[in-house]
């Protein structure tokens, strides 16, 4: 069977940065990198505003970046995680520019912008495409490290456990792999082994989510009895573009709203002044309640995003992407109002860790949006997410190289090992209807506003569909879209399941049989 010293399975910004550390730390063994993606897609490649870190220490400080992000998440933040994350966040920054990653500067200094629950302007950020250029930097420098193998267009299956010990408890000891191209099962051994898989925005059918973005690394790791928490926490970008065909939502920034840009309903009325006293920069899950809000009252499926107040310098300057995507749709930014709409974006919940990225599973580490370190509570501040991976990758590479030390080297990846077996692809059901149905399902039954009523019936339908989906996978049934679904059916349970528990709305969570704002 394959083995390899380290594993990571997936490639956006946490995972790349952990394998790089890695890798050039141990310069004799094997960092092998999975990614379903044949062309490396992730949620990190589409994070357009930018890094929140705090780097002018005369109007800012680490203490005014805790206080925000404690604000924005409600109450339900770990204090502790916080000040870790924040206070690590400038040498992480250093790091990545030594890396290639490339930043917009204002006059030789590296340019700040401003998000919404933001105090001062920290937010680090290249252009609109951000998480694009800091993916392409790690991407680049990985290739240059011998020891990084990447294994693309394999869909991971399910963790590998062994019982270990008197306590009887389960360590992770790698995983199982499927070619969705010829259907072969193999399995990869290693003592370390990483999720760093992202979100799942694509349980809901409005998403700024790419394809990718299934939930498989916290579907894995629930599976697989690691502890997940805070998933009712699933945070609604205010400004999308209006959903493609696909369902797929091309995200608005929220630093065009940190440049000028204001939302108004039909009349041309700026209605965010009179819900908070942040107006159109308070935190996410305000203003995308006050927008759910106005479509519900005028009976219309988006509001309006005012850019008039932006400079067309600064447009074409900063928000190149925007304004591309808005002039192919006939949208005028410099005349033109875009209709946005709220989208499910990030999951602020996931596997449980401490801060050096461990799980309640022995060997088995999270980063990244699919884990739950506490910073975010029960809403994410604004691009505290970029931070958040960095800073995570670099603490879970302490932590393994600690750990690692008394562990020898295993045997390199061996291409030709046997596989575990192969499924017959033409036995593949298909799944496209009730992929449809689950994510039609979750926008209107666990999205922002939610019900007890709802979530009781979603929890019924996504227990047959638990039934049907586990019986297929158990009957040998697999396709990389049978697993995405398997995975999307789990993580959309434990939605729902925690959704139930909670009885007081907080942050991103809103039932509006409960009490409180």
């Amino acid at each position: 069977m394959n083995r390899t010293d380290f594993l990571v399975i997936g490639s956006g910004v946490a995972g790349l940065a952990f394998a790089i550390k890695v890798a050039e730390h141990f310069l004799d063994r094997k960092v092998t990198v999975v990614t379903k993606s044949a062309d490396l897609e992730s949620n990190s490649r589409y994070a357009q505003g930018g890094i929140a870190v705090v780097i002018d220490r005369i109007t800012d400080s680490f203490d005014k970046h805790v206080a925000d992000t404690l604000t924005a998440g409600d109450g339900l933040c770990d204090p502790v995680a916080v000040r870790t994350i924040v206070s690590e966040g400038p040498e992480r920054l250093r790091e990545v520019m030594e890396w290639g990653a490339r930043f917009d500067s204002d006059g030789g200094t590296i340019g700040l912008g401003r998000e919404g629950g933001h105090s001062e302007n920290r937010i680090v950020h290249h252009q609109d495409r951000t998480g694009l250029e800091l993916s392409e930097a790690l991407l680049a420098h990985a290739a240059r490290i011998p020891n990084i193998i990447m294994l693309k267009g394999l869909m991971a299956i399910d963790l590998l456990l062994e019982t270990k010990g008197a306590d009887g408890a389960a360590k992770c000891e790698g995983v199982t792999l499927l070619d969705p191209v010829n259907g072969q099962v193999s399995a990869i051994h290693c003592p370390f082994t990483v999720l760093a898989t992202g979100g799942a925005g694509q349980v809901y059918a409005t998403t700024t989510n790419p394809s990718v973005a299934t939930g498989d690394g916290i579907a894995m790791g629930q599976r697989a009895g690691a502890v997940v928490s805070n998933m009712e926490f699933i945070q609604f970008h205010p400004t999308a573009l209006r959903a493609d065909s696909d369902g797929a939502s091309f995200l608005i920034s929220e630093a065009v709203r940190g440049a000028g840009a204001r939302l108004m309903d039909a009349t041309g009325n700026y209605f965010m002044s009179d819900i908070h006293p942040q107006a159109d920069l308070a935190p996410r899950d305000i203003v995308a309640r006050a927008i759910f809000a106005q479509m519900k009252k005028t009976g219309t499926d988006h509001v309006l995003l005012d850019c008039t107040a932006i400079s067309e310098r600064e447009l074409r300057d900063h928000f190149p992407t925007i304004l591309e995507k808005c002039a192919g749709l006939g949208i005028d930014l410099l005349k033109d109002p875009i209709p946005v709409a709220p989208a499910a974006h990030y999951c602020c919940g996931g596997i449980h860790t401490d801060l050096d990225g461990h799980t309640s599973v022995k060997g088995l580490f999270a980063i990244g949006e699919c884990a739950d370190t506490g910073l975010h509570g029960a809403n994410r501040l604004a691009s505290n997410s970029l931070l958040e991976a960095l800073v995570m990758a670099h603490r879970a590479h302490r932590a393994v190289i600690a750990e690692q030390t008394e562990i020898p080297p295993v045997a390199p990846l061996a291409d030709a090992d046997a596989p575990y077996g192969r499924i017959h692809l033409a036995q593949q059901t298909d799944m496209t209807a009730m992929r449809a149905e689950l994510r039609g399902m979750m926008d209107a039954l666990a999205g922002i506003i939610r019900t007890n009523d709802g979530l009781r019936k979603a929890m019924a339908r996504l227990s047959a569909m638990t039934t049907e989906t586990e019986g297929l996978h158990a009957a040998g049934r697999l396709s990389a879209e049978g697993l995405e679904l398997r995975n999307m059916v789990c993580v959309a349970r434990l939605i729902v399941a925690q959704s139930l528990a909670r009885k007081e709305n907080r942050g991103g969570f809103y039932n509006q049989d409960l009490v409180g704002p």
